[in-house]
């Protein structure tokens, strides 16, 4: 499905990704993920006003549980959902089970609707953002593979301008619901792109008379893997919240013995083994999504701790999404020894920059508004930064990493990896916020409390990060 008319250089420009027919073409597979990047604003946004209205705070972390779950079946299913409806059926329906989602959670009366509202988003989500990889390899040629990788990411860029300032502006004015309810047309003008650039070409099948199967079993087991360590954040008993733990990642480990012997796997060749270069970068990806999990609890320890408004909190988290932008697209353009630098410096500036937070979010609500925002903005843009530098190198290692005749599965496979890192961070975040004490004793001790043990423990999974990263490019040299 290129549409390319002459060869490109094997370091592609950004001009050869975004003039013409590739620009728009961009467009319709990133506007998605631009999408899913805003409504993750809006929501980390507006979730504390949320609370305060409907109530619901020891189930905080779960609007991100549910959210992340629903979005790793969705990306499981994005083949499959490719495959019978082609490109363009295949994101107008994942962009119709969103908007569903969107329109739910905008009229939820009780934090238990919410959550329905926001499974049906990660379902229409995960999809959302599964296909946007996979169609990389469709639409474009390798020349393109890396630029076209870290479009995608800088799309959570697009975020901290708009998410921020929607879900802010919206929740200072005592209307959350409209938040939500923004994100309608939005997905409206992003189907219409979809529409016309992911047309079929003229005699090209829509369908595949072969439907790839969907290993449900797997799926299956990281789902209830996560939702097992979320249950047990809601436990006060540190004996039930470990057994939660303990049986969340046996599910995990399950999953993950039961993919190697399956017919019908959700991971390449080599990608659950450590010790191959794709199991890995794999492990790195995942790792570095659970440091960054971290950002659900910014904006409510900023108002509660800072006195920061619903506005100014979104925008000063948004820093992260900024820093990963930043660090991604500036990164993109380096190759050979360069991006292995990158690879191995980006997990250990997010582990300093997390353990930066836990001393500057508990204790700097005493200094001046400006010194405030540099203590805490500097040390969230350089956790995102750490992680974008290396991500392109990272998914591009993925895809020529891949097995022969699995290339489609492991474009998937990043999302379903990123996802499952988002969602054992977000369940795990839970419940180390709450036994450290956020609803109670609660207030401004809890949310100290919590901000520390929260930073601290959850810098552990970048600095693992950092040894496998040290690993790979020592071993293997530079596949970018």
């Amino acid at each position: 499905m290129s549409t390319l008319t002459a060869p490109l250089p094997a370091n592609a420009s950004w001009g050869d990704l975004l003039k013409g027919k590739n620009g728009w073409l961009a467009l319709a597979l990133t506007g998605g993920v631009a999408l899913h990047a805003v409504n993750v604003h809006i929501v980390t946004t507006v979730l504390p006003s949320v609370v305060q209205d409907i109530g619901g705070l020891d189930w905080y972390a779960w609007n991100t549980t549910l959210f992340v779950v629903a979005s790793i079946i969705g990306a499981a299913l994005s083949v499959r959902l490719l495959s019978s409806l082609g490109p363009r059926g295949a994101c107008l329906a994942a962009l119709g089970m969103f908007a569903l989602g969107s329109a739910l959670c905008a009229s939820a009366g009780s934090m238990g609707w919410l959550l329905v509202g926001r499974s049906v988003q990660g379902l229409g989500g995960g999809t959302l953002a599964a296909l946007s990889y996979a169609l990389i390899r469709v639409v474009f040629e390798p020349a393109l593979w890396l630029r076209a990788v870290a479009l995608v990411s800088g799309m959570w860029g697009i975020a901290t301008l708009c998410g921020p300032a929607a879900g802010g502006l919206f929740a200072e004015a005592g209307h959350w619901r409209w938040a939500f309810w923004s994100l309608l047309p939005i997905s409206l003008l992003q189907a219409l792109v979809v529409m016309v650039q992911l047309r079929p070409a003229p005699g090209a099948a829509t369908r595949s008379e072969q439907k790839p199967d969907v290993p449900f079993v797997q799926v299956g087991l990281l789902a209830g893997s996560v939702l097992l360590i979320a249950a047990g954040s809601l436990s006060p008993l540190l004996w039930w919240q470990g057994l939660g733990v303990a049986g969340g990642l046996a599910l995990g480990t399950a999953a993950i013995a039961v993919d190697r012997k399956a017919a019908v796997r959700l991971l390449p060749s080599g990608a659950t083994a450590l010790g191959s270069p794709l199991g890995s970068v794999y492990a790195i990806v995942a790792l570095l999504l659970v440091g960054m999990t971290t950002e659900i609890y910014v904006p409510y320890f900023l108002q509660i701790l800072h006195g920061y408004t619903p506005l100014a909190a979104g925008y000063l988290t948004a820093a992260m999404a900024a820093g990963w932008s930043a660090g991604s697209l500036l990164s993109s353009g380096r190759s050979g020894a360069a991006a292995a630098r990158l690879l191995r410096a980006g997990p250990l500036l997010t582990t300093l920059s997390l353990l930066a937070l836990a001393l500057v979010v508990p204790a700097s609500a005493d200094l001046g508004p400006g010194m405030r925002m540099l203590l805490c903005g500097l040390p969230l843009a350089g956790a995102g930064a750490g992680v974008g530098i290396g991500w392109p190198h990272l998914l591009n290692r993925v895809l020529n990493l891949a097995p022969a005749g699995e290339g489609g599965m492991a474009s998937a496979a990043i999302t379903t990896i990123q996802l499952y890192g988002m969602a054992v961070g977000a369940a795990v975040a839970g419940l180390v916020a709450n036994a450290a004490g956020l609803s109670d004793p609660g207030g401004q001790a809890g949310a100290r409390s919590a901000a520390v043990w929260l930073f601290v423990s959850f810098a552990l999974a970048p600095a693992l990060a950092t040894l496998l990263a040290r690993r790979i490019t020592r071993s293997r040299g530079s596949h970018t």
